[in-house]
């Protein structure tokens, strides 16, 4: 059981670093386009909804697009590398045992 498992989970491992590099490739194309356009905003409003609403998609109406598109592939690469961290800490874990 316990090599099956380490294999599970460092498989598992392995696509998520493949989906965090696509979606880091995915971050940056919209990221530069922003730049491109001059579109300024800190990383307070990438997790306050509200306040980039407010702040940002206002004064950038014509780029509301790219703007809530780098938003929530941002909190999904995020997402994806808490994942990442948690299962390195399982693998270490499971390791420590065998």
């Amino acid at each position: 059981m316990g090599p099956t498992l380490v294999y599970s989970l460092i498989g598992l491992f392995v696509v998520l670093l493949f989906f965090q590099l696509y979606f880091r490739l995915k971050v940056i194309k919209v990221y530069r386009r922003l730049v491109q356009n001059e579109v300024e905003f800190s990383t307070t409003h990438i997790f306050n909804k509200k306040k980039m609403e407010e702040e940002v998609i206002s004064k950038y109406p014509l780029h509301k697009d790219d703007i809530l598109t780098f938003v929530s592939q941002m909190k999904f690469s995020l997402q994806i590398a808490a994942i990442m961290i948690f299962i390195i800490f399982v693998v270490g874990l499971i390791m420590r045992r065998l």
